[in-house]
């Protein structure tokens, strides 16, 4: 063998052994990255410190014994299922809220220090002298029209007023409405009617109406509905039972358009409806009358407000005819002025 060739040999042989050695120190590493990273655990309050390379290769560690089966009860649960699936969780220790108060809970009723209301030192006589709200007595007065109207041939003087007197859910109320002319009371309307809770905004009203004026005055009994509906729009629907089988359907419907906080927009719709004729009275079956009209009011504040308007009233059916017969007009054109207030 010439030199050459044993120089070739030594040379394969020696790179085998750093092969070998590399392997070797890579097959090591995980192990010693393991140790390490349990070192740095421990010590993950004080910062990291890079520890240098080792020159040698560290020992392989000792695998851990091997810890107990856990009793076949126990069901077993993947580190996927650790903190995501409570399902076989015992809640049978856990303190969930209600129940029973602990013993030594303070006592709601303590708070009085021994006294009661109605007795004892500071009772104020035999009676009870707190009262809520609801429990009280209010009343109130609306004039919503009280105005001088002016049409093509005559002059008068108009009003519709409302009061009640009570408490939330139920209340008296006297509706009274009517027209003066030349000195004398040509059309009114009066009702006293009890007042019951419906619903938010809604009460049922029950009771009676007088007709007085001009011609026979008549009696009726009233039952219906007043409130607010929906978008703000005040309504006020009643049937009335006479006398002799007649019957009768107001209809009324009001709106106000807030053009600022104190100028405000009021339409005002009205129809009436009766069952059978009365011509004592000039009111004829069907429908008998309607008013639609406009009126701007200006608040001085709440409870004070001047208006000026315009309305159309006509006469329909059997009742225009009955008017016309009068020699009067069975429609008009009516400019207002006038006051609203209420206290």
């Amino acid at each position: 063998m010439t030199r050459r060739q044993q120089q070739g040999i030594h040379s394969m042989k020696t790179s085998m052994t750093r092969l070998a050695a590399l392997l070797a120190a890579l097959s090591l590493a995980p192990a010693w990255a393991q140790t390490a990273g349990g070192d740095h655990g421990q010590h993950s309050g004080h910062g990291s410190v890079s520890a240098p390379a080792p020159s040698t290769p560290a020992a392989v560690p000792e695998p851990a014994p091997a810890k107990p089966a856990a009793p076949a009860t126990t069901p077993a649960t993947t580190p996927a299922d650790t903190g995501h699936d409570m399902a076989g969780m015992d809640h049978g220790d856990m303190q969930m809220q209600g129940g029973s108060a602990p013993a030594d809970a303070r006592d709601p009723h303590a708070y009085s220090g021994g006294y009661a209301l109605g007795t004892g030192t500071y009772a104020l006589g035999g009676t009870r002298s707190l009262h809520l709200a609801d429990e009280h007595s209010f009343a109130s007065v609306l004039v919503n029209r009280l105005e001088r109207v002016h049409t093509s041939d005559s002059n008068a003087t108009a009003y519709d007023a409302q009061a009640w007197f009570g408490r939330d859910a139920d209340k008296l109320v006297l509706k009274a409405e009517g027209d003066v002319a030349r000195g004398k009371l040509q059309e009114a309307r009066t009702e006293l009617l009890w007042g019951h809770a419906i619903a938010s905004y809604w009460d049922a009203q029950l009771g009676l109406r007088h007709d007085s004026g001009t011609g026979p005055e008549r009696s009726w009994l009233a039952f219906g509905v007043q409130g607010l509906a929906p978008y703000w729009f005040e309504l006020d629907a009643t049937a009335y039972v006479g006398q002799g089988g007649r019957t009768a359907l107001r209809l009324g419907a009001e709106y106000e358009l807030l053009l600022t906080q104190r100028l405000i927009l009021q339409p005002r719709v009205e129809l009436t409806a009766y069952g059978k004729d009365d011509e004592a009275r000039h009111i004829g079956s069907g429908l008998s009358s309607g008013v639609a009209g406009l009126r701007l009011r200006y608040e001085i504040n709440r409870q004070l407000a001047p208006y000026v308007g315009v309305e159309r009233s006509a006469k329909f059916g059997r009742t225009a005819d009955l008017v016309r017969a009068e020699g009067e007009p069975s429609s008009q054109t009516r400019w207002v002025a006038g006051v609203r207030f209420w206290f």
